[in-house]
């Protein structure tokens, strides 16, 4: 008869194709009842944590939901970090986990429902009589409120049989959210009207946009208004045309562009939370500007926003489309007025920086000019871990749309994640080539999953470790505040030997004469290649733009 393990299994087959995790005594029953079913890829991790970023990330690349597992106790505590993460990052995943038996906890045991409600994920456990049940509340919850859930099984009640597994509804989803009363419908005819007057009109949007599917409508926006378009880091790609995108927002904006978006004297603001990196710490926009905001959040999430609208981004851009197609007005003609791609280029750097290691500008363009020139990688997803070098990737390398560039560890400020989801985007866009860039200080807490990486990716994976043998977000706020530099400084690591090892091909850059090995890994069909990792000996004294903007808040 089928055990409780079991119905948790088949149930979660009924709605998810992909589970990251590593084996233990609590999951066991629960990963031989996932193998017995053809419904379902298991793909094994070596780290808890990276079970948990794998599902995140196959869920940001676009592959739906999944899930992670991991047994009780350590297993549980060391996915933790990650778990935080997805909950700030708004990913919904389920993770599985072996859990105390219901007659009490044992040595080894400790209180997972507190520990994972303390990041803000919330646990449903299942009993013998309501497994499979209580297996589709939980994937109810993860979609309906877009966060990780935990399912737990308890050690004595996993292996129990259970009889045949019943049939139970799907889950039930909440419909969009639509903007409700009049004072809503009011400020959209404001808002139309503002569009329909603009001189200089600028649309943001967030991730939030693409997710609700609204790309198409905010080109038709654009188009009925005139208006320059822009992206933040998450937002990458949503708008459907590119000839008059400033790329991306903030801190890894290009100088000119953001000079620009402080001229306009409208913007609306799509999906997108307008954070303090967002924002540039509050001089994103002019205090002439006037800033509309539509999300789902309850109210406005920036002081500088003067109307709110509370709706699902698709249905609201569509409620003001509909609204500027009656008033009919003429595009204001301000972004065939400016030269848009002069204005989001960036300093390609030097070739070394005054210390005589590399320039990351210079690396990341050269990088960049092979990912884009090559037919094969222009079709990529690109992983940052957190760290310094994030903005290098979000400035030089451009990708497609927002389920292609994913900055794991930055909703939660850590790092050590990066090696984890590559697993989880390669799941996600078979078909792509999966880019890491990753720090050192992150890639040696990460290290485990570089196995991972190599195994699941192959030939389509591309690591590039920007190694400056330091923590260099450490080194750029406080080693320049005069605190002692020692502890960020981190032994010179032979990342290409790790490579190696696990059987991926690694190659030390010391010059850009070196990048020659990429081009002739990226000359080569992904099926004959290995995985590919760059290690990159870069500068600590080359600090990116968004982290001068942190160096300048804090001073």
């Amino acid at each position: 008869m089928p055990t409780v393990s079991a119905h948790v299994a088949q149930t979660l087959a009924r709605h998810i194709d992909h589970v990251f995790g590593v084996m233990g005594n609590g999951n066991a029953h629960f990963l031989d009842a996932l193998e017995r079913s053809t419904a379902v890829t298991y793909t094994a991790v070596r780290h808890e944590a990276a079970g948990v970023v794998a599902a995140d990330a196959y869920h940001r690349a676009g592959g739906g939901l999944a899930a992670a597992t991991a047994t009780y106790g350590a297993g549980f505590t060391n996915t933790l970090t990650a778990l935080a993460e997805s909950v700030q990052a708004h990913v919904p995943l389920i993770l599985v986990v072996g859990d105390e038996p219901t007659s009490g906890p044992r040595p080894w045991d400790v209180d997972q429902i507190a520990l994972a409600s303390a990041v803000g994920a919330r646990t449903y456990t299942v009993g013998r009589a309501d497994a499979a049940a209580t297996t589709i509340i939980a994937i109810e919850h993860a979609l309906s409120y877009r966060v990780p859930t935990v399912l737990a099984i308890p050690y004595d009640v996993a292996k129990v049989d259970a009889g045949e597994v019943p049939p139970v509804p799907a889950p039930q989803l909440p419909s969009p959210l639509a903007p409700a009363g009049p004072f809503a419908r009011q400020t959209i005819r404001d808002l139309a009207g503002a569009l329909a007057h603009a001189s200089r009109p600028f649309l943001l949007a967030g991730r939030g946009a693409w997710t609700s599917g609204a790309g198409d409508v905010l080109g038709e926006l654009a188009e009925l208004t005139g208006a320059v378009t822009a992206s933040t880091a998450l937002g990458r790609g949503t708008f459907p045309a590119s000839a008059f995108d400033l790329g991306v927002t903030g801190g890894f904006g290009a100088e000119g562009a953001m000079e620009l978006v402080r001229t306009a004297d409208i913007a609306v603001v799509f999906g997108a939370s307008l954070n303090q990196f967002t924002m540039r710490f509050g001089d994103l926009f002019a205090p002439g500007t006037r800033v509309f905001q539509i999300d789902t959040a309850p109210a406005a999430t920036h002081p500088h926003v003067s109307g709110f609208i509370r709706g699902d981004v698709r249905l609201v851009a569509g409620m003001i489309a509909d609204e500027l197609r009656i008033l009919g007005p003429e595009p204001s003609g301000w972004r065939e007025s400016v030269d848009v791609p002069a204005l989001r280029a960036y300093d390609r750097g030097e070739r070394v920086a005054a210390d005589g290691r590399l320039d990351p500008r210079s690396v990341a363009e050269r990088i960049g000019t092979v990912l884009e020139s090559t037919g094969e990688l222009r079709d990529r997803v690109v992983v940052t871990d957190g760290g310094h070098f994030i903005g290098w990737a979000n400035m030089y390398w451009p990708v497609a749309s927002p389920d292609r560039m994913m900055m794991v560890g930055t909703a939660y400020q850590a790092i050590g994640l990066g090696f984890g989801s590559v697993p989880g985007a390669a799941r996600a866009k078979p078909a792509s080539t999966i880019v890491l860039s990753s720090g050192d200080g992150g890639g040696l807490m990460a290290l485990a999953d570089l196995e991972s990486a190599v195994r699941v990716a192959g030939g389509r994976g591309l690591a590039v470790v920007w190694n400056d043998a330091a923590y260099g977000a450490e080194v750029n706020l406080y080693g320049l505040q005069g605190l002692a530099t020692e502890p960020m400084l981190i032994p010179e690591v032979d990342f290409a030997g790790f490579a190696r090892a696990v059987g991926a091909e690694g190659v030390v850059v010391r010059t850009l004469d070196d990048l020659a090995a990429l081009d002739e890994w990226a000359a080569t069909p992904a099926g004959e290649r290995p995985f590919l990792l760059l290690d990159c000996r870069v500068s600590t004294s080359v600090i990116a733009p968004y982290q001068q903007e942190i160096i300048r808040v804090n001073s």
